[in-house]
């Protein structure tokens, strides 16, 4: 029931390929304006074969992207290091870049040859924070699920 509201009224994905990393294709700005006008929940899905190419632009877009309804979800394929999208994925602490602090954790990063033989392993990895990150938007904006 509850998967049911969430993938109405919630859960949106966008798709995007790239063969070197840089959070910079996806513009904040215009996507904080398409957000502001819907009561959605989106899901940017990154793949990945690259290293990225500028950190410093890559957190800042991740900081400013904090506050809007959205989750990037970082899937690295292939064999290069991406000790980079650890940092990311700030699972032990709040991304930061001088004094500039994410609102929320926002970024999931799974590489793919850790989980290539376990198709069920790497869906559950891949999706096992977006209902935090759903939720503490929710909260950290004062939002209520919508009525039914």
């Amino acid at each position: 029931y509850f998967l049911s509201i969430f993938l109405k009224y919630f859960f949106h994905i966008c798709i995007c390929f790239l063969s070197t990393s840089s959070l910079l294709s996806v513009d904040v700005f215009v996507f904080s304006s398409l957000v502001s006008v819907c009561q959605s929940y989106y899901v940017l899905l990154l793949l990945t074969d690259g290293v990225l190419t500028d950190m410093q632009e890559t957190k800042k877009a991740v900081i400013r992207a904090s506050h809007l309804p959205m989750s990037i979800i970082i899937v690295g394929v292939g064999a290069a290091d991406f000790k980079d999208m650890d940092e990311l994925d700030g699972d032990d602490e709040r991304l930061r870049l001088g004094t500039s602090v994410a609102e929320r954790d926002i970024v999931q990063f799974v590489p793919f040859r850790k989980y290539s033989t376990a198709p069920a392993a790497l869906a559950k990895e891949v999706l096992a924070e977006i209902p935090t990150q759903l939720v503490e938007y929710m909260h950290a904006h004062g939002l209520q699920p919508p009525a039914l």
